[in-house]
């Protein structure tokens, strides 16, 4: 199938209901998989259905008997969908199945993933998840070009870029233009190459993998340039122009003797690609922050006051703002909001959760960034941190307080830790506080209350907030509407 021919075949949606009932379809096909992805997907869309069956013009206020399956039968039948725009509460489960389906990565879930894009743009067409959601499926499905519509068109609807899409575009911009300079550069170094563009680059390359083959690297090389180049002028997706890139330097790397032309190859081959997973770094020293680990970090606080400040409606409303700028250390978590009326205006100390990016670029004399995996946070603080936006970076010692400092393993706590849970942890754990107060942590029974921007983000299920609030209650030595005291 040509690329064409796969773009074509993609499945497109608009039509509310016609979405539902692909989703519901879909429901199906992943029922008892053993693959993670597809399971948490499994999930996304049983939650999906609930929710359509309470919204549904002609359903009860309460999901029917049944649950998902009898919903299934209903989306097959052909079940009414809501009348007019998309409510809230479904946009908001779409959405949840789109980004796990998109995280399957396989092509059938890509295709449900496109269907939901469409329809939601089709009916919230200013929905800023709706447009970052369809730029991640596009960059996704190797569609760069119109990835980047996509993400600016996101970015034009919001003004806090916690996702750090800028950096995504200037980084695909980047890769763009240094993927034409690496195939130009090919183009220059096999001087053949052009004589094989002229015809499918699919039988072009199989030529020239069978030359190979034989160990006729002469004829081999042109062809497999020759049709990397025909992939280019086709405007073919990305990843596959990718995927090829890759094996064709693969075959080089084995058989070329002329290792200054090769090594000049590599380095921009692998640029492109650094750029594609990260974006520009203007300073890899990020603005000659001091990393801090937990000995230093300990000494930091030592003998001064701490309060940790919820990110909850009840914080939002307090008007104690005076009070918690009045602490020698205020630390804030992950989405904070400042209103200094209430929240008061000083960040000593922000911990955040490595996976977005919000609040990256405020001002703070301390940074922790904790994460679960190592790579993965390493590859967050490559990508995220912003420099000059903070003195004191915590290092790997600091990453994962419950589990690498504390020891507690899932078999002791079996749910992921929270970011507030983390820096609690640590900080009961160093015990060189003489004040410990937590401000507004009601674990979100006032909702939440984050920058505008990460006011969607849910509540997610995967952390122990009843575990969490019965620690800390063991450990409270007073507790007030507004305030918990651990010392």
């Amino acid at each position: 199938m040509t690329t064409v021919q796969k773009r074509r075949a993609r499945a497109r949606g608009g039509e509310l209901d016609d979405c539902l009932r692909a989703c519901a379809v879909h429901s199906g096909k992943v029922v008892g998989s053993i693959d993670r992805r597809r399971v948490e997907l499994a999930e996304q869309l049983r939650k999906l259905l609930v929710v359509w069956g309470t919204t549904a013009t002609d359903a009860p206020a309460s999901a029917p008997a049944g649950g998902a399956t009898a919903l299934l039968k209903r989306a097959v039948k052909g079940a009414a969908a809501p009348a007019s725009t998309i409510p809230n509460e479904l946009l908001d489960a779409l959405l949840a199945v789109a980004n796990k389906a998109l995280e399957c990565g396989y092509d059938d879930e890509l295709n449900l993933a496109l269907v939901i894009s469409d329809t939601v743009l089709a009916q919230r067409k200013n929905s800023r998840a709706g447009w970052r959601l369809r730029a991640r499926l596009l960059e996704a499905l190797g569609e760069e070009n119109e990835a980047v519509e996509a993400y600016e068109r996101y970015l034009g609807l919001t003004d806090d870029d916690g996702f750090g899409v800028r950096a995504k575009i200037a980084g695909l911009r980047a890769a763009a233009e240094q993927e034409r300079a690496l195939l130009a550069l090919l183009k220059r170094q096999s001087p053949r190459a052009a004589e094989f563009t002229r015809r499918a680059a699919t039988d072009v390359w199989a030529e020239g993998l069978a030359a190979h083959a034989v160990g006729d690297w002469t004829e081999a090389e042109p062809r497999l340039v020759g049709a990397l180049l025909t992939l280019a002028a086709e405007d073919a997706p990305v990843t596959d122009r990718q995927e090829l890139l890759s094996q064709y330097l693969d075959l080089r790397t084995t058989e070329s003797t002329d290792l200054a032309s090769l090594t000049e190859a590599l380095a921009l081959y692998a640029e492109q690609r650094r750029n594609r997973m990260r974006g520009p770094v203007a300073d890899p020293t990020v603005g000659g922050v001091q990393w801090i680990s937990l000995g230093e970090f300990r000494n930091r606080i030592a003998g001064k006051s701490i309060c940790l400040i919820a990110n909850s409606g009840r914080v939002g409303a307090s008007s104690i703002g005076a009070e918690i700028d009045a602490y020698d250390l205020v630390v804030r978590f992950n989405s904070y909001r400042i209103d200094p009326k209430h929240t008061g205006s000083r960040t000593d100390i922000h911990a955040t959760i490595h996976k977005h990016g919000f609040n990256w670029d405020q001002r703070v004399d301390t940074r922790l960034v904790f994460g679960g995996i190592s790579g993965d946070w390493k590859y967050s603080l490559r990508n995220r941190l912003v420099p000059g936006a903070q003195t004191h970076l915590g290092d790997e010692s600091l990453r994962w307080p419950v589990r690498n400092i504390g020891k507690l393993g899932s078999d002791v706590w079996s749910g992921i830790p929270t970011t507030g849970f983390n820096m609690l942890y640590l900080l009961d754990f160093l015990n060189v506080s003489p004040t410990l107060d937590l401000i507004g942590f009601d674990f979100y029974e006032s909702g939440a209350y984050r920058v505008p921007e990460a006011m969607k983000l849910a509540i997610t299920s995967v952390h122990e907030y009843t575990s969490e609030k019965s620690w800390v209650m063991q450990r409270a030595q007073s507790v007030t509407d507004m305030r918990i005291s651990l010392r």
